[in-house]
């Protein structure tokens, strides 16, 4: 990944370049799968947020080429106050922040459909890194007859509660440590207008994410980190 960043900040020569910065909608999927506890460690939680990044797009033997790039992504969820018959009965909710860096690196090939408008399909490899200050749960428990909220903050990179609504932090089945590196590939398509591109695409998880947490059932956690985005954006400077 290093090498191919080297080549494309060195190649000035290359007929096709562009520098410049893109943002948009950024869907994480945060996926767990126990196989041999399916029922009770089995869940999938979407969190919606935003993509912003800055992007070196060059091009080699006619169409094909790369890019290459740094994103800061965000996403939160929010379940929303679990719904009881009783009126004195606390409420329950988990909130899940996610903040990241991303490095990436796309093979593409474009192919021109008109005068400076561009089809484009790509795919490649992208390294996240959590940030020291996200990847945590928040968990809620809000009294509606005295109308207080109690916050306890889950540590970080917690992933989200498993079916299992217990406030206690010490309790195992109620997080799950996801580990701060995580590798994807992703696959796309996009279009170009002279300075102008809009790229979309998704991001399977290539390894599991989890730490070697063992639950209560004793079972070792599986799952996957994926990712939907749709970028807009903007070439700063562009040779054509």
């Amino acid at each position: 990944m290093m090498a191919f960043m080297a080549i494309s900040v060195s190649a000035v020569d290359l007929p096709k370049q562009g520098f410049g910065f893109h943002i948009g909608w950024a869907q994480p999927i945060v996926r767990l799968n126990s196989p041999t506890s399916k029922d009770t460690l089995s869940n999938t939680v979407k969190l919606n947020g935003f993509k912003v990044g800055v992007v070196y797009d060059a091009s080699y033997v006619a169409g094909f080429g790369s890019s290459i790039g740094l994103n800061y992504t965000f996403g939160a969820s929010n379940s929303g106050w679990n719904s009881t018959t009783m009126y004195n009965y606390p409420k329950k909710r988990t909130m899940i922040f996610y903040h990241q860096l991303e490095l990436f690196v796309d093979w593409q090939y474009k192919f021109e459909v008109a005068k400076e408008t561009y089809l484009m399909l790509y795919t490649g490899p992208t390294i996240q890194c959590g940030l020291d200050f996200g990847m945590r749960t928040v968990r809620q428990e809000w009294d509606p007859v005295t109308d207080v909220v109690t916050t306890i903050y889950g540590e970080r990179f917690n992933a989200y509660v498993i079916g299992d609504d217990d406030l206690d932090p010490t309790h195992k089945t109620a997080d799950n440590a996801l580990k701060r590196l995580n590798i994807t590939w992703g696959v796309g398509a996009g279009f170009q207008y002279k300075r102008y591109f809009l790229r979309g695409g998704y991001d399977f998880g290539l390894i599991n994410p989890y730490k070697n947490a063992d639950f209560s059932t004793g079972n070792h956690t599986r799952g996957r980190l994926d990712q939907w985005n749709i970028k807009l954006g903007v070439y700063l400077w562009y040779k054509d």
